[in-house]
């Protein structure tokens, strides 16, 4: 999907920049497009030093403040060993495999991974991933702050040579169960945040609570990692119904485990971009765009975000809902009437409640 909107400007870096620099002399391609419509089939190159095939994904929305690549390890295979001063989420796309990290000279700490999982490396852990199946490729995404950071510090052997090691998680029983804590229910609108390093299958996770912020009845879980800047969050939304629009920072990535629908993302005043997305599509809204999510599958929908640097921009926080947020009753006609008409190819009718077009104050059922 083309529009003549101009993509808000990039918040860090630019197209001459450090990071730029970097994943240039990588040899891998690069994607810059709204979104990747599949992170399983989308195109990748050779990236001879990691010893696999990888794709960088510098998405419009990501405008130099969050990274993102996909990699992929060959049937049997394994990746070179590798390790950077920023911790890095990893979600797998496709597959099952081994995870092997190790801090300094210690010994490594080996778990198995599969489709949907999540996990964290942490800053200056080597890690090598390995592929378990002999005739299935594996893919991952990779997130991290790397393009922020190496803006505001452009010094290649600070990320890459670094002996420095901050904290050794390994040491910590580190892959361990995730724990609930209870969270700031005023500002992320759920009464609990996650926290933990290994997350199985993101796919099956039910331990969700309401997410009254964005209505149609959908539920959240809020997740940290220990000792992580990154922090992320999943949506769970009924079938045939859609999310309040709204808007925020930049950088904020999202990938689809499960489901099948479209979000609109479009900046105040200017013409929409349709993002259609079902399993392993990727997108990220730019700055300050307005954006909202619609499941036109007979099941509820999910969708994984992960968040950009608290420190240098609010990213998925609402500070205003009077001007970041848009109730149902003040939306464009042609939200209503495009899911509708989305619906109906389909076969299927909206399940939103005709109350909540007239009242803004309409209480979902969770």
């Amino acid at each position: 999907m083309t529009t003549t909107a101009e993509p808000a400007r990039a918040v860090t870096g630019g197209k001459n920049s450090l990071y730029e620099q970097w994943i240039a002399s990588t040899g891998v391609p690069v994607n810059r497009d709204y979104y990747i419509e599949d992170l399983r089939t989308v195109g990748l190159g050779r990236w001879e030093a990691r010893d696999c095939d990888a794709l960088f994904c510098n998405l419009i929305g990501q405008q130099g403040l969050t990274a993102a690549y996909v990699t992929e390890i060959r049937p049997g295979g394994k990746n070179a060993p590798f390790r950077m001063a920023l911790d890095e989420v990893v979600y797998v796309v496709e597959g099952r495999g081994l995870a092997s990290i190790s801090a300094g000279n210690g010994a490594p700490k080996t778990f198995e991974w599969q489709k949907y999982s999540m996990f964290v490396i942490p800053a200056n852990h080597t890690y090598q991933l390995s592929n378990a199946q002999g005739n299935q490729a594996a893919r991952l995404l990779h997130f991290n702050f790397l393009s922020s950071a190496m803006a505001l510090l452009p010094n290649l052997d600070f990320f890459f040579n670094n002996p420095i090691m901050v904290r050794d998680q390994i040491a910590q029983d580190f892959y361990s169960e995730a724990k609930a804590v209870a969270g700031e229910e005023s500002l992320r609108g759920v009464g609990k945040v996650w926290i933990g390093n290994f997350f199985p299958d993101m796919r099956a996770w039910d331990k969700i609570d309401p997410y009254r912020a964005r209505g149609a009845g959908g539920n959240a879980v809020f997740i940290e990692f220990p000792g992580s800047p990154v922090t992320a969050h999943m949506s769970v939304f009924p079938s045939r119904t859609y999310k309040k629009g709204h808007r925020h920072g930049p950088g904020v990535t999202i990938v689809i485990p499960t489901g099948e629908g479209y979000s609109i993302m479009w900046p105040e005043g200017g013409e929409k971009v349709v993002v259609p997305w079902h399993e392993a599509s990727l997108f990220i809204p730019p700055n300050r765009w307005f954006h909202q999510h619609f499941n036109v599958s007979e099941s509820w929908n999910r969708y994984l975000a992960f968040h950009g640097p608290r420190v240098l921009a609010g990213t998925e926080r609402i500070e205003n809902t009077s001007s970041d947020q848009i109730e149902y009753p003040d939306e464009d006609p042609f939200i209503r009437q495009k899911f509708e008409e989305e619906l109906a190819k389909r076969g299927l009718t909206s399940l939103m409640v005709e109350e909540a077009y007239r009242d803004p104050n309409y209480q979902w059922k969770y």
